[in-house]
């Protein structure tokens, strides 16, 4: 079996399910899955992410794989499943809103925020907890990420606690490749990394992590994490005041370009 033919069982997840009828009406066509990617207007990666269940379809795949295949609606009908599982019933909300957002504005205290994120990291850090559905939420977690790729992605403020780069998730390997990531991340003019170095304990983000996120359209949104589940608030007195905690944790945070110098000083540290 060649990587084009191989798919995972069908029968773990909806994820998996979805990948293996694209796979099963490719492989029924005789196309390879750079030809099916250029007639769903997407990348063969994602074909092949798709394929493996490593990626969450988006509802416009959803409706090209249905045009390309001549599938009359059948993976636009299999979506709202497929998103139902995959995400919390609890976070999907925030995820839909994340994904409309034209600037977000992130506090992290103990991680690095999933939008960051390896997929090794965001692996190790998921299994932690030990979850049924480790491969699907990987997955899901992942396809959050899809939103950077565009032509016009959101400006990204990211601002984390000196504690998230020492707490080496996954072990050293795993954490040299992040925090590889984070500097190349940094590097984009429509994102700023921000780390609120050790020596500076006391800031307006010790309450937890939050994010901010604004729209064309209509008022900012506030999501905090919390342990068993993260909340959306849209009341203006809750909104304006993690705005100003916000500001503070910027003024609190060392500079974009030191930032990276610490950064590259702690990856330096892991490969000596």
């Amino acid at each position: 079996m060649t990587a084009e033919t191989d798919g995972p069982d069908p029968t773990t997840s909806l994820l998996a399910f979805f990948g293996s009828e694209v796979l099963r009406l490719r492989t029924a066509a005789k196309w390879s899955q750079g030809h099916l990617a250029a007639k769903a207007l997407t990348t063969q990666a994602m074909i092949s992410y798709i394929e493996g269940a490593k990626r969450v379809p988006t509802i416009e795949l959803a409706h090209s794989l249905d045009a390309a295949f001549g599938t009359d609606g059948h993976f636009a009908r299999l979506h709202p499943l497929v998103i139902r599982y995959a995400y919390p019933s609890w976070f999907l909300p925030y995820v839909q809103l994340e994904r409309e957002a034209v600037t977000l504005r992130s506090f992290q205290s103990q991680v690095i925020h999933g939008l960051l994120q390896t997929e090794d990291y965001a692996r190790a850090m998921l299994k932690s907890v030990r979850p049924d559905n480790l491969d699907d939420l990987v997955a899901a977690r992942m396809s959050r990420q899809i939103m950077l790729d565009g032509d016009e992605p959101p400006r990204t403020w990211f601002v984390l606690d000196e504690y998230a780069l020492l707490r080496h998730i996954g072990g050293p390997d795993v954490m040299r490749a992040q925090l590889a990531r984070l500097l190349k991340a940094s590097e984009s003019p429509r994102t700023v990394i921000q780390v609120i170095p050790v020596d500076r304990p006391e800031h307006p983000g010790l309450a937890g992590p939050f994010t901010i996120m604004s729209f064309d359209e209509g008022p900012d949104v506030l999501y905090v994490d919390g342990f068993s589940q993260g909340r959306t608030a849209t009341e203006p007195s809750e909104v304006r005041d993690a705005t100003h905690a916000y500001d503070l944790l910027r003024a609190t945070a060392l500079p974009p370009e030191a930032s990276a110098e610490l950064i590259g000083r702690h990856l330096k540290g892991l490969s000596a």
